[in-house]
């Protein structure tokens, strides 16, 4: 079990920053020299949807072109890619990748290109906890090794967006929606992540945390500084230390409690090898969403069960009206279909949500937001 994450400092997104904060990153995992002339490697960027760098929502272009100069320059070629929410063809991601700074890397840069390739392959995964067999981007198939860099990130339905969610964007888009509907308990949503981080074991998982996202996230937060980039070859342990930066515990992300269980990483960044100094990095007033470690309630009988589980549950709520521009978007992505559209507004059926959150993270105007009970809240205190 590889233990070893790198927290290194990263000021802002320069080419000359960048370069430097990869490099020190790199180092105690022998930097790049792994990398041979005429490799294949992908760069398995967060590109989730419509959004320009500067709403940090996706990862940043200057740190996918800096990294890119340095696996080129090795003689490597150099694939960046992702399967974001909606349509998994070249239209729609080629927007995503125009909108995402991505398409600039392309064009100033030989040896990069992005990913064209729009096949879908088959997967069978016997070892797998739940997602034994899935379908998946086949241009994956194309790489000698997977580089996962992630963005640093508030999730409304599992707490912290890093390394192993960003592996859900080995599933093609539209297909995205069956496997929420499939796996609706979170905790079963987790292993399915973790499954998918499992299969296509990246080599290198390296987050962008110069700027993460606070609040409303994974798409709709507020850009939150916190200066630096980190590393590791285990993206459950990189996880591990990126949720503690924003002051969450594996018991409050899923994934993380997820990949505790199967002893895939100790359960406290104490029990990790971390190079630099990860506590200088900690944002101590991170706004994050509604925890999810609360006071167990033990009772008798399903019907007061549901009682119980209903009010300590979280759920999307159209927390700003005035934002909603009526685009449909939420009825048009839940997988439940919970949602129907009156009078040009989101109207969301308790008893069938699902609680996956797609609506608020796929809402181009963050409408949607998390809410919580406040009988929840007070016993998370």
């Amino acid at each position: 079990m590889e233990l070893n994450v790198s927290v290194v400092p990263c000021k802002e997104y320069s080419l000359k920053e960048a370069l430097s904060a990869l490099e020190t990153a790199l180092a105690p995992f022998g930097g790049l020299s792994w990398v041979k002339s005429g490799m294949k490697i992908v760069i398995k960027a967060n590109l989730v949807m419509f959004k320009s760098p500067s709403a940090a929502a996706t990862t940043h272009p200057i740190l996918v072109e800096a990294l890119s100069k340095m696996l080129t320059s090795r003689g490597a070629q150099v694939i960046i890619g992702d399967s974001p929410g909606g349509l998994f063809t070249l239209p729609y991601v080629s927007r995503i990748y125009s909108a995402t700074g991505m398409t600039a890397i392309e064009k100033a840069n030989d040896g990069v290109v992005l990913n064209r390739n729009f096949d879908v392959g088959q997967a069978n995964y016997p070892e797998a906890m739940l997602l034994k067999q899935f379908q998946y981007t086949k241009y994956l198939d194309e790489a000698d090794a997977i580089i996962d860099f992630c963005k640093l990130k508030t999730h409304g339905m599992m707490a912290f967006s890093g390394a192993c969610k960003n592996m859900f964007g080995a599933i093609p888009g539209t297909r995205k929606p069956e496997y929420h509907y499939h796996y609706p308990k979170h905790s079963d949503f987790a292993d399915i992540l973790v499954d998918l981080a499992e299969y296509f074991k990246p080599t290198l998982c390296i987050a962008d945390a110069v700027y993460g996202m606070e609040g409303n996230g994974p798409t709709a937060g507020t850009p939150r500084y916190i200066g630096a980039l980190l590393a590791s070859v285990n993206p459950h342990a990189l996880d591990l230390a990126g949720a503690h930066l924003m002051g969450l515990s594996a018991a409050e992300v899923p994934t993380l409690s997820a990949a505790v269980k199967r002893g895939l990483i100790p359960s406290s960044t104490q029990e990790l090898c971390i190079y630099g100094e990860l506590e200088n990095f900690v944002v101590s007033d991170y706004k994050t969403v509604p925890a999810r470690k609360v006071t167990q309630i033990r009772s008798h009988g399903k019907l007061l069960n549901k009682t119980i589980e209903t009010l300590l549950n979280h759920r999307p709520v159209l927390k700003y009206p005035d934002r909603c521009v009526g685009c449909g978007e939420c009825f048009r992505t839940c997988p439940a279909k919970a949602i129907t559209m009156v009078d040009k507004k989101p109207i969301i059926n308790k008893e069938t949500c699902i609680r996956c959150f797609c609506c608020q993270e796929f809402c181009p105007v963050g409408a949607l937001a998390v809410h919580r009970s406040v009988i929840a809240r007070m016993l998370s205190k």
